[in-house]
């Protein structure tokens, strides 16, 4: 396969611009292959691991998963297609080169998702764009009544009779998937969900169930636009459409371990390898999935005081299901020895801000395990000392920290923007502009190589490395694990499986020059 050729060339470029020695060339999973590392290995510093992250590094692995996506039969790298399967090898062979340094393991567990969505919807001849909700049925109606469900549609007593029509509802409260029942229930045929601030919303339903009726999402500007069409009690005729393919499917998680360092006081790298169906998903999340390349790299060749993890979770747009995997069969053990858990999904929007997890609570009111204001706080920090602004994102466990979350694990991580549009503030911050999506091709078929900010991908790379440096080489002033807390914390997510959608944006001045924060990446499938 043509992609092969690709990840040789790649390999033996990015290793002999690096001076890498490239030992294990072998295919096993893990094992353990090689040498070992040297004894005498030099110390971990910011410094040195900052300058070995570079942007030919992480610009070089989306290329790699760009090239993927237009190769395979359909142009995305979804979960357990073509284009993600090319995606999975490379990481794994890539980080394989490596083997006298990195444990690499391929986790492999079935899953079932929708592997084909598409839909319409027009009023009086006039196309709306539209997303399908993931787990969507497929459903074909023309000429039928819309029917407005005035509040946010969370109890059966917010909906009137809707027999043989779509019902519009704000999104809001609840999850889709109770949107989606409860409006069948009412008698609807189907159900338009509109955002409840400014850009589209997509997300899924969580799994199939009989009681789901089809279901998308559109903007808000759109829906209280239909809205007013029917306010007065006149009817207003639809077209709506939904046609969706779900399957069980196959496919795998990619996990690396240092063989240097402490594996009871480990640092945990993780980010997500897979795409939505409409495109090939490069800063969502090629972006963060080049990050833990560029990390793997660059540790090589240094020493540890900590052991260090990376984590390529699959089947993150269906609801984090690679690393809800993960920690599902985890031992406690295992669990237990995670020091902290950082997050990277999404670090190259077009538009940025140079988002900073809300593991304090500081701005959000949702505190993580003792360890995630101060993870918080260390890219603050060296975002400041760099001259940089930053800005925290709502810490609601919607992306792949929220399995940790819910195990307890202090957690951390960055964002740099997805469908929410920039503030006249952020301008000032972080320039771009506002009025403008911070990524306008979020989950869209434009989230291409071109999509890429690369001064926000090198900035970020830059803060990725030095807290692996930080954290590599100690713990000190970072809180024990509080192994009881578990509970406590399953209450960031009211869900069984998530994808992502975006929480409001609040204002914080706290932190003088450092916060103005925008709402977080991930998912529920949602309110």
């Amino acid at each position: 396969m043509r992609h092969t050729t690709i990840l040789s060339v790649l390999s033996l470029v990015s290793f002999a611009a690096a001076g890498g020695k490239g030992h294990g060339k072998g295919k096993g999973k893990g094992k353990g292959k090689g040498k070992g590392p040297d004894c005498d290995l030099p110390p971990v510093e910011s410094d040195t691991l900052r300058e070995a992250v570079t942007i030919e590094d992480l610009m070089g692995h989306c290329a790699a998963f760009q090239s993927f996506a237009d190769e395979a039969d359909v142009y995305n790298r979804h979960t357990s297609s073509e284009g993600h399967n090319a995606t999975v090898e490379y990481i794994y062979s890539f980080v394989d080169e490596m083997s006298d340094y990195w444990d690499v393991e391929l986790q492999p567990f079935n899953v079932t998702i929708m592997i084909y969505g598409d839909a319409s919807f027009s009023v009086k001849d006039t196309d709306y764009n539209v997303t399908v909700m993931d787990y969507s049925p497929s459903g074909n109606f023309t000429g039928v009544d819309l029917g407005l469900v005035d509040s946010l549609g969370c109890e059966a007593a917010d909906y009137p009779d809707l027999t043989g029509k779509v019902a519009l509802i704000s999104r809001g409260s609840c999850t889709f998937s109770s949107k989606s029942v409860l409006a069948g229930e009412a008698g609807a045929v189907g159900a338009v969900v509109y955002n409840n601030e400014e850009g589209m919303v997509s997300g899924t339903l969580g799994g199939l169930s009989d009681g789901h009726i089809p279901i998308v999402g559109m903007s808000m500007a759109d829906g209280l636009a239909i809205a007013e069409m029917i306010s007065g009690n006149s009817s207003v005729s639809v077209d709506f459409m939904t046609d969706t393919l779900v399957q069980n499917a196959f496919t795998n998680n990619v996990i690396a371990t240092s063989k240097v360092g402490d594996p009871d006081n480990q640092l945990f790298l993780g980010a997500h390898s897979d795409s939505v169906i409409a495109g090939p998903g490069i800063n969502d999340n090629g972006s963060g999935s080049s990050s833990l390349l560029a990390i793997a790299k660059a540790l090589y060749g240094f020493s540890t005081t900590n052991q260090i993890r990376l984590g390529w979770w699959s089947a993150e747009e269906h609801g984090l299901l690679g690393s809800e995997y993960y920690v599902a069969t985890a031992s406690n053990e295992t669990l237990a020895a995670i020091r902290l858990y950082l997050n990277f999904d999404m670090v190259a929007s077009p538009n940025y801000v140079l988002g900073v997890y809300d593991g304090s609570g500081r701005v959000f009111n949702e505190t993580g395990p003792a360890g995630s204001a101060e993870a918080q706080y260390l890219f603050e920090d060296f975002f400041a000392a760099e001259g940089f602004n930053s800005t925290a994102s709502e810490f609601t466990g919607r992306s792949d920290y929220g399995p940790f979350l819910d195990v307890g694990v202090p957690c951390g991580g960055l964002f740099t923007g997805a469908e929410e549009v920039k503030t006249e503030e952020e301008e000032i911050m972080f320039g771009g502009t506002a009025g403008v999506a911070l990524d306008e091709n979020y989950h869209q078929i434009g989230d291409d190589y071109g999509n890429l900010n690369s001064e926000a991908f090198e900035i970020n790379g830059k803060a990725i490395a030095h807290a692996v440096a930080t954290y590599g080489a100690g713990w000190e002033g970072f809180p024990e694990r509080d192994l009881s807390t578990a509970e406590k914390f399953r209450k960031f997510r009211k869900r069984t499986h998530s994808l992502h959608t975006h929480g409001p944006k609040k204002r914080d001045e706290s932190r003088k020059g450092i916060s103005m924060s925008c709402g977080g990446h991930g998912g529920e499938f949602e309110i």
